[in-house]
């Protein structure tokens, strides 16, 4: 039975809207990036400078911002307390990257003022990250059990739905953080007006990617759920 689903196998067609989805949400956030990298902002600060400057604002003298390798991979750990900026943001002197910059402070600042929604996915962390790993070694071998397999293929539905919880937990952290960034850089006179426009495109461009993972992530537990039905009744 087992090898007949990589036959036969119809629910892989839930998983084409979700990869059509995942690849424009990237293509999107690129192509917006890149349109307004090339908008240099006028007060010619850099993008760790703004940071800087909305960190220590809120109080934040405590977290120190550092240069990373790499492109968008910018990130704010609340364990250390540290912003990392990539390549591509950290030094740039452009509205793309200061409202990268400015939204990861407002991580920060979540951290710092107790925000709900983000101490709750920091606990779900490691649960979630033991749940992820034991998914879908439990529900292929349950679905290689048959029907006596059906409580192992339940078992790793239920770990699946763990990063699909985790998945929407992150939304409503990523819209506040980019909610209190474009307020910080208003406030704080980071951007001009139309510059302020531009970041917010920025912004809403990298929710999306969000938006796709959870997408994904239902589509595929929504295939698991398929599965293990279909196994057990036959």
């Amino acid at each position: 039975m087992l090898f007949g689903w990589f036959y036969y196998d119809w629910t892989v067609l839930l998983l084409i809207p979700a990869m059509l989805l995942t690849f424009w949400a990237q293509i999107k956030v690129k192509s917006t990036f890149h349109k307004y990298s090339q908008q240099r902002t006028l007060r010619g600060q850099t993008a760790a400078e703004a940071a800087r400057r909305l960190l220590d604002a809120n109080g934040l003298y405590d977290v120190q911002i550092l240069q990373v390798a790499g492109e968008l991979n910018d990130h704010y750990d609340p364990r250390n307390k540290t912003l990392y900026l990539s390549d591509s943001v950290s030094q740039k002197s452009n509205t793309a990257a200061v409202g990268v910059a400015c939204h990861e402070v407002g991580h920060a600042i979540q951290h710092a003022r107790g925000y709900a929604p983000l101490q709750f996915r920091i606990r779900l962390v490691p649960i979630c990250n033991f749940g992820s790993g034991l998914a879908m070694p439990l529900f292929l071998l349950g679905l290689f059990l048959g029907y006596a397999g059906y409580i192992l293929m339940v078992a790793g539905i239920l770990c699946f739905s763990l990063a699909t919880f985790f998945q929407l937990v992150t939304l409503p952290v990523e819209f506040d953080a980019s909610r209190r960034a474009m307020a910080g850089m208003r406030e704080c006179g980071l951007l001009y007006d139309d510059e302020l426009r531009g970041a917010k495109r920025v912004l809403s461009a990298a929710a999306l990617t969000y938006v796709a993972a959870l997408a994904a992530s239902l589509l595929s537990l929504l295939r698991l759920v398929i599965i293990a039905n279909s196994g057990r009744r036959n």
